[in-house]
C-alpha cells in the first residue's frame, strides 16, 4: 500500500528514468478479447450458469476460507515479493511467486473448460534498478463482445519491508498485500464457472509500493486500445481485523481493537462521481442480494475521501483516466506504514507483515493476522458486486429530474422503451437515503419530506431484476413551495449542507451558483465554537455545484462552522459535526 511522503517521492523520482513502454500480453488469446475481436462461442460454457440469484448464492457458498488461507500461506513462503526481488528462484523472490499464482490460475482454468485465458501482462520501466515487469492476469471472456465491457478486479502481489526496494529483508507482505491477491485469485477460482455477458479481468499487478506501476501500465495500454472498462474494484490490506497503534486516517479506534464485521469502501468524489457512483452500487447490491441471508452481515462503509489521508492505491491510475475506479480496505489496519518514524512497531510495511504468531512454541503458526472468514465476506461482496455489473444492464441515457410543492419528479429517456428502473435519492450522505423502483413507465413522482439539495440518480432494471450501473447524478431543490422558480433564485450563491455530516475525518463542503459573480478572492473558512480560525481553503466558483473537500483528521469531536466569504464578505454560515 503505497504511503505518499517527501520520502517516498524523491526516491520515486530517481527511479523514473522513463514511463512504461512495451505492453505485451503474453496470451494472444486474453489480449484478442479484451480487445473485443473473438467469437464468444468459442468461450461458451457446455452448461450455461447466468441466472444472477444462483451466481450470488453459489458465490455465497463456494468462496472458501480455507481456499484463501492456502494461497495467503503460499504466498508468504515467498519470502520477499519486492517489485525488484529475484526472478530466478523457484522458492524465493517476486518471479517464484508469480509462476505460482499463474500456475492456479492455469489450473482454475482446467477445470472449468479451459475458459479463463491466463497470462503475464509486461511492461518495460526501471523500478528498484531492474527493467522489467509482469503482472499476471486471467480473463474470462464476455458472452457478449458488442457492449465489450470490461470489469477489473485487481490487488497489487508485490511486498515490502523497511526498505523501499530491500530485496534480501523477510517481507511475507500478509495482510498488505498477500489478502487482496488471494481474494482476487479466489474471485478467478470461483468465477470461471458462471457466463457473464461483460469480460471480467483477474490481475495481481506489480509495482504498487514504488508508485503504483503496474496498474498504471495497465491503465495506459486500456486507454491506449479503447478498452471500454466499465468498472474497477482495488483490493488492497482487506484480510486484517486488528487495530494498530497507528492508522492512516480515517482509522480504527485503538490499539488492538477488532472489527470483522466492516469494509471500507474509498473512492474519489463527491456530487456527480461515477467513482461514488459505483461503491454506491456495489453496496447496493450485497444489500438486495445478500445481506438478509448472511450468518455475519457485513456493514459496508461508503468513505467521503479517494484513500486514506496521505496514502494512495491501485484505483487512483485508472479514476485518472476516466474509468470508474474504487478501492476495498479492511476497516482496521495495522499501522501507517511510517517504518521511518521514530518508535514504529506496527506491521504494515515492516518485516513484522508475517503470517501469525506461534503462540505455543511448537514451531507452527496459530494465530493468524489476517482472519481467512473476514476476508472471504470482502471476497463475496466484490464477486456479488461485479457479477451484477457485467450482467451489462445498460444505463439509461438521460432523465430529467423537477420538483414542486414536495414532489420530486422523474422522467427517464430510454431508447429501450418503458421498463423498470431504479431511482435513487441522496441528501447529506455518501451513501443513497432511499432507492425507489419505478415499474413499467419512464415517469413517476415521488412524495420528498426533507427540503434542501436532493442529488438523483437513476438505473434500469432488468428481467431478472439487477440494476445497471447508475447514472450521472442531478440536483434539485425540494422545498414547500409553491413558487419553485422563485425560490430558486432567492440567492444567486446558496451555502449546501456538508455530507457526509456527521461524519469522520473528512466531509465534503457544496455550494450552489446560479451566476459566478465578479470577485477577486473566495474561500471556505472553517472555525470552531469559540471562533478560532481552523482552516481557510481557497475556491474557484463556477457555475451550478462547487464542492471543496475538508480533511480535519482523526480523532475529533464537536461541532464547527463553516462559511463562505467572496472578497472578505460572508455569504453564508453552516455547521458540521465530527462524530468520530
Amino acid at each position: 500500500m503505497a504511503r505518499f511522503t517527501l520520502l517516498f517521492f524523491l526516491c520515486a523520482l530517481s527511479m523514473r528514468t522513463s514511463a512504461q513502454t512495451n505492453f505485451i500480453i503474453t496470451n494472444p488469446a486474453a489480449e484478442q478479447v479484451l480487445q473485443g475481436n473473438y467469437d464468444p462461442a468459442q468461450y461458451a460454457a457446455s452448461v450455461v450458469i447466468d441466472d444472477p440469484a444462483v451466481i450470488a448464492a453459489e458465490l455465497s457458498a463456494r468462496i472458501s476460507p480455507d481456499s484463501l488461507r492456502s494461497y495467503i500461506t503460499r504466498l508468504s513462503m515467498f519470502g520477499n515479493r519486492n517489485t525488484g526481488s529475484d526472478t530466478l528462484s523457484d522458492t524465493w523472490g517476486i518471479g517464484a511467486a508469480r509462476r505460482w499464482v499463474l500456475s492456479r490460475f492455469q489450473e482454475f482454468s482446467a477445470e472449468n473448460e479451459n475458459r479463463l485465458l491466463p497470462g503475464y501482462f509486461q511492461f518495460d520501466r526501471v523500478i528498484c534498478t531492474v527493467g522489467q515487469h509482469r503482472n499476471i492476469m486471467a480473463v474470462l471472456p464476455g458472452t457478449d463482445p458488442d457492449p465489450n465491457g470490461v470489469i477489473i478486479v485487481e490487488a497489487h502481489i508485490d511486498s515490502r519491508c523497511e526498505g523501499l526496494c530491500d530485496t534480501a529483508c523477510l517481507a511475507e507482505g500478509v495482510e498488505d498485500n498477500a489478502s487482496g491477491t488471494a481474494l482476487v485469485m479466489e474471485l478467478a477460482r470461483v468465477m470461471s464457472k458462471y457466463s457473464f455477458k461483460n469480460t471480467i479481468v483477474f490481475t495481481p499487478v506489480i509495482a504498487e509500493e514504488q508508485g503504483l506501476y503496474g496498474a498504471e501500465a495497465f491503465a495506459i495500454y486500456c486507454k491506449n486500445n479503447s478498452i471500454p472498462v466499465r468498472a474497477v474494484l482495488n483490493n488492497d490490506v482487506i484480510g486484517g481485523v486488528i487495530c494498530g497503534h497507528t492508522a492512516s486516517p480515517p482509522a480504527c479506534s485503538g490499539f488492538n481493537t477488532i472489527d470483522s464485521t466492516s469494509v471500507r469502501l474509498f473512492s474519489s468524489g463527491g456530487f456527480n462521481s461515477p467513482h461514488k457512483q459505483l461503491a454506491r452500487f456495489i453496496k447496493l447490491e450485497y444489500a438486495e442480494n445478500l445481506k438478509a441471508t448472511e450468518a455475519v452481515p457485513m456493514n459496508v462503509r461508503i468513505m467521503s475521501p479517494e484513500d486514506r489521508t496521505g496514502r494512495g492505491g491501485d484505483h487512483i491510475p485508472f479514476r485518472s483516466r476516466g474509468y470508474p475506479a474504487m478501492r476495498f480496505t479492511s476497516a482496521n489496519e495495522h499501522g501507517d506504514a511510517g517504518v521511518d518514524e521514530p518508535g514504529y512497531d506496527d506491521r504494515q510495511h515492516s518485516t513484522r507483515d508475517v503470517l501469525g504468531a506461534d503462540t505455543d512454541n511448537d514451531g507452527v503458526v496459530d494465530s493468524f493476522y489476517v482472519q481467512f472468514n473476514y476476508l472471504a465476506r470482502n471476497a463475496l461482496i466484490n464477486g456479488n458486486a461485479i457479477a451484477m455489473a457485467a450482467r451489462a444492464v445498460p444505463t439509461p441515457a438521460a432523465f430529467t429530474a423537477t420538483r414542486f410543492n414536495g414532489i420530486l419528479s422523474v422522467d427517464i429517456d430510454d431508447p429501450a422503451g418503458p421498463g423498470n428502473y431504479r431511482v435513487a435519492l441522496r441528501t447529506t450522505t455518501n451513501d443513497w437515503d432511499t432507492v425507489y423502483t419505478l415499474t413499467g413507465a419512464t415517469a413517476g413522482d415521488f412524495q420528498v419530506a426533507v427540503a434542501g439539495i436532493w442529488y438523483v440518480s437513476v438505473a434500469r432494471v432488468d428481467e431478472t431484476g439487477i440494476e445497471s450501473l447508475f447514472s450521472i447524478e442531478k440536483t434539485v431543490l425540494v422545498s414547500g413551495t409553491t413558487d419553485p422558480a422563485a425560490e430558486e433564485t432567492e440567492k444567486p450563491i446558496r451555502l449546501l449542507q456538508n455530507k457526509p455530516n456527521p461524519f469522520d475525518e473528512a466531509t465534503w463542503i457544496s455550494f450552489w451558483v446560479n451566476e459566478v459573480p465578479a470577485y477577486r478572492k473566495s474561500v471556505i473558512q472553517v472555525d470552531d465554537m469559540n471562533g478560532k480560525r481552523v482552516q481557510e481553503i481557497p475556491v474557484d466558483l463556477k457555475q451550478g455545484m462547487n464542492e471543496v473537500m475538508y480533511t480535519h483528521g482523526y480523532g475529533v469531536h464537536g461541532a464547527f462552522a463553516y462559511s463562505l466569504v467572496i472578497d472578505g464578505k460572508t455569504v453564508d454560515v453552516r455547521r458540521m459535526v465530527f462524530a468520530n
